[in-house]
């Protein structure tokens, strides 16, 4: 039965039917393989490097390498229009994903072995894992696009969600709990050891029936790969809405994003073991916000993705208010409970309307660049105000910290309302053609 997405009337597969494809399992052990890395170079390497001694103000630069995340659109035009030369068999996507995913493995290898006594190189290997990482992403999601239909996109969404909530859980959960037991440095290893699953299933899985043409020339090539998707946006939207757009995208994710780094910290100073971090926050937590995602994306369906959007922007905000509660009580399980269960719920919500928007603004003839632009606008602004929470946590201690989070949504909701005659109405504009 057709549902609205955006305003436009879209078939939409059912989800658990996708499991039985063969499409939806590559994409739960691709999901796995973009979670894994994303935290051990981010929360749960904030904890380690906690646990060796190193000031709050340095641990949250040194575990903010996640901005790779966030800048990821700078190479994206690479994995469009170029092969890589010692990887040519296995196609355009599956080359450029399966050398990020052995430059994921090689880096955790090295942070293994260097751990933060020796700082410099240890730092320089989490670098690379970050960006391996964010290179696996972009392949990832051109890859996602270009194996099935629009009217199929959606069921590898939530398949591809499944898998990276696992790999958050792997290196997030598991990681905590075996850090009481066993040193961080042989965690790292075991996370290494487990991206032979999703190397082995780039290998067997089939490369993209998509035709690409080759430009003719360096000048031409810089416009077809660099030039044109960016402007692209602007041409389709018009300078002032498509700026209005811009601005709005990268900060309705401020208070989720900022959390990031100083999390496993606060966590620590409020009283709590890793073993009741993990399985509170990262075994517990996980499967709440699949449930939140499951209920997010029958949000889309049922009242389309820009007013789903809205709620959950709110919701995901004030989510935050709840870690005050842990300031006066510290090492209380259920007030830590109370909390997992509502700010997980609400990233959980927060997501399927985020992709969906996106998706929408997406010209597919520039779908992998466009998407990678866009989707690192979103996590930019978050990272870099979790790159100085240390310094700001210094300033005016968690509560203050947390409550600049939520007030940090007021800008975006004043947008949402200033946008609303227009992605409240009607879907974005797919075709190229300038905007009237």
């Amino acid at each position: 039965m057709p549902t609205e997405v955006g305003g436009a009337a879209t078939s939409k597969p059912s989800v658990w039917h996708s499991f039985a494809e063969p499409a939806a399992w590559t994409m739960c052990l691709l999901g796995f393989s973009s979670g894994l890395p994303f935290l051990l170079v981010s929360v749960t390497l904030s904890l380690w490097l906690k646990e060796d001694g190193l000031a709050l103000k340095n641990v949250t630069m040194i575990a903010s390498a996640g901005l790779s995340y966030a800048l990821k659109f700078l190479w994206a035009p690479l994995l469009d229009h170029w092969r890589l030369p010692l990887f040519k068999r296995l196609g355009r996507r599956r080359g450029w994903l399966l050398f990020a995913q052995l430059g994921v493995l090689c880096g955790l290898l090295l942070m293994a072995l260097f751990t933060p006594y020796r700082l410099q190189p240890f730092v320089l290997a989490t670098l690379l894992v970050a960006f391996m990482g964010a290179t696996q992403d972009i392949a990832i999601d051109a890859y996602r696009i270009e194996i099935a239909p629009p009217a199929a996109q959606g069921a590898l969404v939530a398949t591809y969600a499944l898998g990276y909530r696992l790999g958050l859980l792997l290196a997030g959960a598991i990681a905590l709990i075996l850090a009481d037991h066993i040193a961080w440095s042989w965690i790292y290893v075991l996370m290494a050891a487990a991206m032979a699953v999703p190397i082995v299933t780039t290998i067997l899985m089939r490369e993209p029936a998509i035709a690409c043409s080759t430009p003719r020339g360096w000048r031409m090539a810089m416009r077809e790969s660099v030039i044109d998707p960016f402007t692209d946006f602007f041409r389709r939207y018009g300078w002032p809405l498509a700026g209005l757009t811009l601005l709005f995208i990268l900060l309705f994710k401020l208070p989720e994003q900022s959390i990031g780094t100083i999390f496993n910290p606060f966590m620590r100073d409020m009283g709590f073991s890793k073993t009741e971090i993990g399985a509170v926050t990262k075994i517990y937590g996980v499967w709440v916000g699949i449930a939140g995602a499951f209920v997010g994306g029958a949000a889309v369906a049922r009242w389309g993705a820009w007013r789903t959007l809205g709620v959950c922007i709110v919701l995901e905000g004030c989510s935050n208010l709840l870690y005050l509660m842990l300031l006066g009580h510290h090492g209380n399980l259920a007030l830590l409970t109370v909390a997992i269960s509502g700010q997980n719920f609400a990233e959980g919500l927060l997501g399927p309307p985020t992709v969906a928007f996106l998706s929408l603004l997406v010209n597919r003839q520039h779908t992998a660049t466009q998407y990678a632009l866009l989707s690192s606008l979103v996590n930019l602004p978050g990272k870099v105000l979790g790159f100085f929470a240390g310094g700001l946590v210094a300033v005016m201690g968690y509560g203050g910290y947390f409550a600049i989070t939520v007030v940090s949504m007021l800008p975006a909701m004043l947008l949402f309302a200033g946008l609303w005659s227009y992605f409240g109405r009607e879907r974005p504009r797919e075709e190229s053609t300038p905007a009237g």
